[in-house]
């Protein structure tokens, strides 16, 4: 019996898409790798205690991800 009517399924499509995903996860690595390394160059050049309120920032920004995360897990 032939597949190719409406009941169908397309995997050629699926195929496609499987192919690309890995691809699209490398140029949006690479573009947040970009912004990443210019806005630390731009901190760094705006002194020393800017930074360490970066920092600070930042891990107050992970610790509470990383604990929504926990909380909306189960």
């Amino acid at each position: 019996m032939d597949e190719s009517g409406l009941g169908g399924t397309v995997h050629a499509e699926e195929a496609l898409l499987g192919l690309l995903l890995p691809f699209w996860q490398v140029v949006i690595g690479a573009v947040v790798l970009v912004v990443l390394v210019l806005s630390v160059g731009r901190l760094a050049r705006r002194g020393r205690s800017r930074m360490t309120t970066a920092l600070l920032v930042t891990a107050a920004a992970i610790a509470g991800f990383t604990a929504l995360g926990v909380l909306l897990e189960g």
